[in-house]
């Protein structure tokens, strides 16, 4: 893969980075002290936070490598950090780490996009199952995030093309809490705007079983917030813990857990979107006609599909409240139908919180999380580490305007670690051969069919003329639903060469191999979608699918009825591979290029693989990357800079899941400076600038698509708002195809001071362009400058915190599902808001 020239490097921050690279000289480095020395320095004198990216770090490459020294764009950030500047959120995270802003997810912070694209979550450097928006994953149960740019390496196995977030759990202080003298822990309770609620408690320390010591931490939390929007509001308890234990000089075992339980919902936000909208504020209101013809208080798919009347003779639409037209330029009266107008139209001025929210909506989940880890240190300096991994998930996801879902799956993984550091003249090898073997099972089902946004007005409540009878309540009329299980048998090996003159060579390949079974069962899917759209009948009975469902299926050619399950299974394998070259040169820069190709697995929000992709062979797949870039420690190791250009791409444009794995082509730049000034004063600054094409929507020269108001500006949007059309927006060229709600460029400062008397102030800023909310590009989202600002207070026994979070009360707004509903919905972000903690040590 070639790298083109990266453009729109002359944004402010990147301009001061570049400057501070090419003008700062190291001076001498201070003499080391033995570890545990420094690290009681870094920790009590300096009081850095962790800033500094001076810890060792195997969620790269899996080798006891800093991030300095590692060849790859990635950032650390500490518990530390996270709570001095209140981040309670991964979205809060695109303050000190670069390429990570996010796009809504129906207002659920469950994954982080990472370089414009969704990204993977780890656990202890094990993958987590996919949680696009399944849940908040919950940041403040951690001790470290560790988050990395671009696919993973092949230790790792298959995963996504942007990147992944390795939460390291605060359980995970059992390594030093087992050494402790007595126990030590913290209690603080956290409040804040709209009744937020949150109470945490956590200890570690020494235990003894009969004549076995073993160190053990535990954390637990609790909430219960009420929420800035209409009708929301957040429930859940995690709790955490962990034990290490000591068996001999050899033999080392840990081992925990971790419960999350979930309750809120998701945000759509907006509905009804237009310009005007955005600009000032004026929402189009009016009532949808009924539809729900028994009365029941929900509208059924049958109720739908009742405004099929097929007669293209009467002047109505042919295809009832959702036709289907080409193009939105190809739109007229004539393609719609009056059940979709709306009466009673009006104007009004719509606040934030008046989102797309009813009161009985409902985002429920519970996972459990174990792992189980043996060390054995051998007498020939071999490391053997064995990682027995488990995780599963309930989640059930009702919305009234007509979504509804639910998994029920889980994961196993073993995964066997031998390592071992050689070492010759002034030539250091590390070598590692890890195989190992992962089991997923999933059940998932999906009901999206007479989804429609616009039937509610926002100006009140949800009735019946937009409540849809969903899926999940009732068991049936599913739009998909699969079961199946696959199984990833794989081996890596990788090797890292450093010589005493700072060169350094990285080379890592892996194999994989997948067994994929995935089967629909006909009785829980609505066999109106078997239309003549996904299915024909051949003369010796056989239903010819296309790939959205799967393979051929037996059925009775005389009354069409399916006999036998729609189900597939195969077999994929596929090679990943890193090679990475990086030069310690003698002036504190280190620069390195890393090229590699990286196995993906295209699994869907609850883990599950469509029977389609199955059948078609577009279950797998394989991500390229190239980067190059420099990093430095300056200033007797007080000052780090990052700069790293990069491209990326998913190379098999066929094979996607719309929702957590597109195929994508990115390229861009992203900077980071942390520098700790003194004993008091601590900076960061971030850049990124990205450019994200997406490859099947080039290939197929445009992409299915809700249209909004602004899409069919011919068309007076009250006549559609009861129902919607959809179609195809054309793209002719790489802007066309360019992942709308992404912004071009982000820039980002932050800043903490600490006073000798226990008092501490920080302030953050993040600059972001503005972005257009969906792929056809009709509505603009503007540019926002986002300001926060806090204080806290300790002393030996007490913590007091106080942080307010846009404080400049900007108005701004985050691109919702921009490559399929950009243009109908759209999320209002937070007004000003403030939190406050008190905690106690003990």
């Amino acid at each position: 893969m070639k790298l083109t020239k990266i453009e729109n490097l002359k944004a402010a921050g990147i301009s001061a980075l570049l400057i501070l690279f090419l003008s700062l000289v190291p001076q001498a480095f201070a003499e080391e002290a033995d570890d545990e020395e420094q690290y009681v320095e870094e920790i009590i004198v300096t009081g850095s936070l962790n800033t500094l990216p001076t810890e060792d770090v195997g969620s790269v490459f899996g080798f006891d490598k800093n991030l300095l020294e590692t060849p790859r764009s990635a950032s650390t950030i500490s518990s530390e950090q996270m709570e001095r500047f209140g981040m309670d959120d991964i979205d809060d995270l695109i303050a000190l780490a670069p390429g990570t802003f996010t796009q809504s997810f129906f207002g659920v912070a469950g994954g982080l996009d990472v370089r414009g694209t969704p990204g993977e979550t780890y656990f202890r450097g094990v993958r987590r199952l996919d949680n696009p928006g399944n849940y908040p994953t919950p940041i403040g149960a951690s001790d470290r995030i560790d988050i990395v740019r671009g696919p993973t390496t092949p230790i790792y196995g298959p995963s996504k093309i942007g990147g992944y977030l390795n939460f390291v759990p605060k359980s995970a202080r059992a390594d030093s809490g087992q050494y402790l003298s007595e126990a030590e822990g913290k209690i603080s309770y956290t409040t804040g705007s709209w009744d937020t609620n949150v109470v945490t408690a956590e200890t570690g320390g020494p235990g003894r079983l009969g004549e076995q010591d073993f160190g053990f931490y535990l954390y637990g939390m609790i909430e219960n917030s009420g929420s800035y929007y209409d009708n929301s509001g957040t429930d859940q308890t995690l709790l955490q813990a962990s034990f290490d234990v000591d068996m001999n000089e050899k033999l080392r075992v840990q081992f925990g857990g971790m419960y999350h339980n979930y309750e809120g919902n998701q945000i759509a936000g907006w509905n009804r979107l237009t310009q005007d909208l955005i600009d000032n504020g004026t929402y189009i209101t009016g009532t949808a006609q009924p539809l729900d013809t028994n009365g029941d208080g929900s509208i059924s798919h049958q109720e739908y599909g009742a405004t099929l009347d097929f007669d293209t003779t009467d002047g109505d639409g042919a295809f009832g409240i959702a036709p289907f037209v080409f193009r939105p330029e190809f739109v007229t009266v004539a393609d719609l139908d009056s059940l979709a107008a709306l009466e009673n139209v009006g104007t009004a001025k719509l606040k934030g919180s008046q989102v797309l929210v009813a009161a009985d909506d409902g985002l429920d989940n519970e996972v459990y999380t174990f792992y189980f880890d043996v060390i054995y240190q051998a007498d020939n300096g071999w490391e053997i580490k064995n990682q027995l991994f488990y995780e599963g998930y309930e989640n059930l996801n009702e919305n009234a305007y007509g979504f509804s879902q639910f998994h029920d799956s889980w994961v196993i993984e073993d995964k066997l670690i031998l390592s071992k550091v050689f070492e010759s003249g002034s030539l250091t090898t590390s070598v590692q051969l890890s195989p190992s073997i992962r089991h997923t099972d999933f059940k998932h089902g999906d009901d999206y069919t007479n989804e429609y946004f616009d039937r509610r007005d926002l100006t009140g409540p949800s009735t019946a003329l937009d409540r849809r009878l969903l899926s999940t309540r009732i068991d049936d009329d599913y739009t998909e639903y699969y079961e199946g299980d696959y199984t990833d048998i794989g081996i890596a090996a990788m090797a890292d060469f450093t010589w005493e003159s700072g060169l350094s060579v990285l080379l890592g390949i892996r194999w994989d191999t997948i067994d994929i079974k995935s089967e629909i069962p006909l009785d829980k899917i609505m066999i109106f979608n078997f239309s003549s759209e996904f299915v024909t009948l051949s003369d010796d009975g056989q239903f010819l699918l296309n790939d959205f469902y799967g393979p051929e299926v037996t059925a009775n050619p005389t009354t069409n009825e399916i006999t036998a399950p729609l189900k597939d299974s195969s077999t994929e394998d596929g090679i990943s591979w890193t090679a990475s070259i990086s030069w310690k040169t003698p002036v504190g820069l280190i620069p390195y290029v890393t090229a590699a190709e990286q196995s993906t697995l295209i699994a869907g929000q609850g883990a599950e693989i469509s029977t389609g992709n199955v059948f078609s062979g577009g279950s797998f797949d394989q991500s390229d990357l190239l980067e190059f870039g420099v990093k430095g420690s300056f200033l007797d190791d007080s000052l780090y800079l990052a700069l790293a250009f990069y491209e990326q791409e998913r190379t098999d444009f066929s094979a996607q899941s719309i929702v957590t794995n597109q195929t994508t082509n990115t390229k861009g730049v992203e900077a980071e400076m942390r520098w700790v000034v003194n004993e008091n004063l601590i900076l960061t600054a971030g850049y990124s600038n990205v450019k994200v094409t997406n490859l099947s929507t080039l290939e197929n020269g445009g992409r299915f698509s809700f249209y909004g108001a602004e899409d069919i500006p011919q068309i007076d949007p009250s006549l559609v708002y009861g129902g919607q059309v959809i179609g195809i927006p054309a793209a002719t060229s790489k802007r066309d195809a360019r992942r709308a709600g992404m912004p071009r460029n982000i820039l980002s400062f932050t800043g903490t001071y600490a006073f000798d008397s226990g008092l501490a102030i920080n302030a953050s800023v993040v600059a972001v362009d503005s972005v257009h909310s969906s792929f056809s590009r009709v509505v603009k989202l503007p540019s926002y400058t986002l300001l926060n600002m806090g204080v806290i207070y300790e002393t030996e026994k007490w913590a007091f915190s106080f942080t307010a979070k846009n404080l400049t009360n900007e108005d701004y707004y985050r691109a919702n599902f921009p490559n399929l509903f950009g243009a109908q919905i759209v999320l209002p972000e937070l007004p000003r808001n403030y939190q406050a903690m008190v905690a106690y040590h003990f």
